[in-house]
């Protein structure tokens, strides 16, 4: 396998350039969903308070070409990299995008509650990875669950 087919994670934080309505994530992620299955590129999407937080796995070509979309789109402002790393596995591999808006944190919340991703911005590498796995374990029980 060639390093630009290598299976790769992706991890990217960004800011909306306006708040997104419900209607327009539906209409975000089914355009996402459609590309991201012609690219062959699986992940999850999280959205809270005009932040965004997004895995993208595929073959390292096809994700950084989606990071340069990703990077011009006018939706977009602070578009971040925090992780990218080679995959043995899929860890998404039956989401062309998985999508879980988050609620805001009410006071009867367990300690622990994530309600913002502002961590992610400032942390060092290994926090960073430790949010992010947090996370996908987060979004991965809540799907199997709603099954």
């Amino acid at each position: 396998m060639t390093a630009e087919h290598a299976l790769v994670s992706l991890v990217y934080c960004s800011s909306a350039t306006h708040p997104f309505s419900e209607p327009e994530l539906a209409d975000l992620l089914a355009v996402s969903r459609a590309r991201n299955s012609a690219r062959d590129i699986t992940g999850m999407l999280l959205y809270r308070g005009g932040e965004f937080v997004q895995i993208l796995e595929g073959a390292r070509s096809d994700v950084e070409s989606l990071m340069e979309i990703i990077g011009r789109d006018p939706r977009h402002e602070d578009v971040r990299v925090l992780i990218e790393e080679p995959l043995h596995e899929r860890r998404f591999a039956e989401w062309t995008m998985g999508y879980q808006s988050l609620v805001a944190a009410e006071p009867k919340m367990l300690s622990g509650y994530r309600d913002s991703f502002d961590d992610l911005r400032v942390g060092d590498h290994d926090m960073i990875g430790r949010a992010i796995m947090e996370l996908t374990l987060w979004f991965r029980v809540r799907e199997s669950a709603a099954r």
